[in-house]
């Protein structure tokens, strides 16, 4: 697609960015990047259905001109019924929805066959650009057959932040310099993130300010932090008047909540609460401690004060950069000490 097509009408842009929680956040800048530049621009975004709150804040009305369409798949859930018939007709009700949209410029940024076989569907103008990643990052999935699936596969650097990886084949696809850090990425709208109130069902739970957030869980038992430590951390916060909560997702996970919260003082195991009431009960914090996993992203894209603990994954792939409400600490294999992670909260609480 030549510059001179992309100048003449506003292109129609998709975004494909599937999940995870913390994957789909920090391909959040990209909307922001091509409205500066592109403010006509149709930007449709196809993503997991569980993630959708993710993206909803971000939706065009009232005059405010983010994505245009959000397009759900239920991949993770069709899986599990491949053979019921319901399946089937949600999966072509999807591909209707995104063939409305005759497509100019796609953007995978997931280098996965599933998300490149999202492009392959979807429908295109006669010189249209797909672009995605020409090669793996190192510590992140990637799928060498889905750069058949494109037609400018972009070369990344092996060890390359996610946020920037992400501009980096939104620039290329745009034959745009490359964005730069000093071009502070943005995710959600300030006066959004003004507007975030703490869920009610919350509050009647004894849920009491100033509380801090401890995210101690995670898929990978590797990047959890002691519980020991955590321990150590509650009641050092606890001393200071803090309340300490921990969130859980699943069973096992509340039995650790629970488990921590019983050695500190007026700690608290909060009800279960979706990734849309996350956005209000982080807005409330006065800061969040947690592991590599996408709450804790949530909360620094949400620009709260927030401690990212790395305990078995690479600080550079992930790491808050865009803050100075956020303090990283630990490496991959080097986990903080309790000491590291209470200077860094210490920097960050009133």
């Amino acid at each position: 697609m030549s510059n001179a097509s992309i100048d003449t009408k506003p292109p129609k842009i998709l975004l494909v960015k599937l999940s995870s929680l913390g994957d789909v956040l920090h391909n959040l800048p990209i909307v922001w990047d091509l409205r500066t530049r592109l403010p006509d621009a149709q930007i449709d975004w196809v993503v997991e259905e569980g993630y959708v709150h993710l993206l909803t804040p971000l939706l065009s009305k009232n005059g405010f001109k983010g994505i245009d369409r959000i397009i759900p798949f239920g991949l993770r859930r069709w899986k599990k019924n491949l053979l019921q018939l319901s399946t089937w007709k949600e999966f072509f009700a999807f591909k209707k929805q995104l063939q409305k949209v005759s497509y100019d410029i796609l953007i995978e940024t997931q280098g996965l066959l599933k998300s490149a076989i999202v492009c392959s569907l979807a429908k295109k103008s006669s010189n249209a650009v797909i672009a995605g990643l020409a090669n793996a990052t190192e510590f992140s999935g990637y799928e060498p057959i889905a750069r058949s699936f494109y037609n400018q596969s972009v070369q990344v650097p092996i060890q390359c932040h996610a946020v920037d990886r992400s501009r980096w084949v939104m620039s290329s696809a745009l034959d745009w310099p490359l964005l730069e850090r000093s071009s502070a990425p943005q995710f959600y709208s300030p006066e959004y993130i003004q507007s975030l109130k703490l869920p009610a069902k919350l509050v009647s739970e004894q849920l009491l300010a100033p509380y801090v957030l401890c995210f101690h869980s995670t898929a990978r038992e590797a990047k959890r932090w002691p519980n020991s430590d955590w321990i150590a951390l509650g009641k050092e916060l606890s001393s200071r008047g803090y309340q300490v909560v921990l969130p859980w997702g699943n069973v096992a996970e509340q039995a650790v909540s629970r488990e921590i919260a019983a050695q500190i003082p007026n700690a608290l195991v909060p009800p279960a609460f979706s990734i849309e009431d996350a956005f209000g009960v982080i807005a409330g914090a006065a800061l969040a401690v947690g592991v590599d996993t996408g709450l804790t992203h949530l909360a620094a894209v949400l620009n709260k004060p927030t401690v990212e603990i790395y305990c078995d994954s690479p600080l550079w792939k992930t790491e808050g950069y865009w803050s100075k409400n956020i303090r990283n600490v630990g490496d991959i294999q080097k986990p903080p000490t309790v000491a590291q992670v209470l200077e860094a909260a210490s920097e960050l609480l009133p």
